[in-house]
């Protein structure tokens, strides 16, 4: 019941020592899955990285301006003082 259209001689020594072995042979559809989850993944990060750094912008932006808004109000109450206080004498 031999036929020739069976499946193809095994490489005994490949199978039994894999260590021997050193053709490796990688599933094409499969590395290009890999490959494209990788660079989505990246761009992923790349677009959350943008997004963190214009975050912190607007966090700077805002600590500036409350900042700047209590030196202008130190300023203006250090001023209403000293006016008082020449006013009194």
């Amino acid at each position: 019941m031999a036929s020739s259209d069976g499946f193809p001689a095994a490489d005994v020594k490949k199978e039994l020592n894999p260590g021997i072995n050193k053709d490796f042979q990688v599933d094409p559809i499969s590395a290009d899955v890999t490959t494209s989850k990788e660079i989505k993944e990246q761009a992923e990060a790349a677009k959350r990285f943008k997004e963190r750094q214009k975050k912190d912008a607007a966090l700077q932006n805002f600590k500036t301006a409350i900042i700047v808004s209590g030196i202008v109000v130190a300023v203006a109450g250090a001023a209403f003082a000293i006016t008082k206080k020449l006013r009194e004498k």
